[in-house]
């Protein structure tokens, strides 16, 4: 990394310390934001009360709805003035709700946001229906917007995060993975949602402002893109630097699913040869049982310090981005949405 990218990534770094919440952020888009409130529990509804428990249940389960927000901010950003906003914000916390359903399932979790999960309270078979259900009727939504630009781009980002999981899901305890591999399988899994939410919010926008160019819906796109390969890196860092309570998961829950994060890639590529053998044979065996170890491991081996550069720096490339859209309050709050995603760094 150059001594600029460096000095940037720093500064970067230190802004996000100064920054205590999201308040502002929010207060922005206070009315939208509460339109999308109201209108998630209104799409919810179904002549199945089960439908409608589960949904409910995990939609209203504290999670700070940052990709909706992000729908929110970036049609505004380039002077979006519609109400439409609110349901492409409905739709992509509902693709997300979905895929929480089932990931839930597919890792055997038993806590999300603090909270047990759908499937420790209704069991696998409805969390799963109840996801399906969930993603059916974003695409009602969808058809409702009325736009096959953002229909499209919603479609194959929902198709690839499901490569995504399948992806993950293939390489559980596969200690060959490396890191351009990892970064694919993120970026399918976590970081299109993201980038599909800023660049259907600029699509939208460039449908009634017609001074926005290609240059700024791309732009958009791919701060989303980096915003969400960021907060990715993030959790990484977190399940082996986190705790319980911050993160509303258990601490170790990725080895505990012998799943391969950038902390441990490193760590079987740089640690020396006992402690890359102890790494491996946790993963292998899941076994969760040496998480010490494993915490030492990544620890002492740089592995933690070297996944939070990379989370710093896709951040720096996010505003990087960000930076080539017209200023006003709007993107204001994006880049602060961002110093804000490095805060959870401690």
């Amino acid at each position: 990394m150059s001594q600029n990218s460096a000095t940037a990534v720093t500064t970067v770094s230190r802004t996000a310390d100064a920054i205590a919440d999201l308040g502002s952020v929010y207060g922005l888009v206070q009315s939208e934001f509460r339109a999308v409130n109201q209108l998630i529990p209104e799409q919810l509804t179904s002549d199945v009360t089960m439908v409608e428990d589960i949904g409910s249940y995990i939609v209203e389960s504290g999670g700070k709805r940052l990709r909706p927000l992000m729908v929110l901010l970036s049609s505004q950003a380039l002077g979006y003035t519609g109400d439409q906003h609110v349901k492409l914000a409905t739709i992509i916390e509902f693709l997300h709700t979905a895929t929480l359903l089932h990931d839930d399932v597919v890792d055997h979790s038993g806590l999300r946001r603090g909270k047990p999960t759908a499937n420790q309270k209704w069991g696998n078979a409805p969390s799963v229906l109840v996801g399906d259900f969930l993603y059916s009727r974003a695409f009602q939504l969808m058809v409702d917007l009325g736009s096959l630009e953002i229909m499209g781009v919603l479609s194959r980002a929902t198709n690839t995060i499901a490569e995504g999981e399948v992806m993950q899901l293939t390489n559980i305890g596969n200690c060959d993975l490396n890191e351009a591999e990892y970064r694919e399988v993120i970026r399918c899994k976590t970081a299109l949602l993201f980038e599909a939410a800023s660049h259907t919010g600029a699509l939208l926008a460039s449908q009634q402002v017609s001074q926005i160019d290609a240059g700024h819906i791309e732009s958009m796109r791919r701060f989303g893109l980096h915003f969400g390969l960021a907060y990715q890196l993030l959790d990484d860092w977190l399940d082996y630097r986190g705790n319980s309570e911050s993160m509303g998961k258990n601490v170790g829950d990725d080895l505990a699913e012998g799943k391969l994060t950038l902390p441990l890639i490193y760590a079987l590529q740089n640690a020396d040869a006992t402690d890359q053998a102890a790494v491996r044979d946790a993963v292998e065996r899941k076994n969760v049982a040496m998480l010490g170890d494993i915490l030492r491991v990544v620890d002492q081996c740089g592995a933690l310090d070297y996944t939070k550069t990379c989370a710093q720096q896709e951040i720096e490339t996010a505003l990087q981005y960000l930076n080539q859209i017209p200023g006003n309050d709007y993107q204001q709050a994006l880049i602060q949405l961002s110093h804000y995603s490095l805060s959870r760094l401690g």
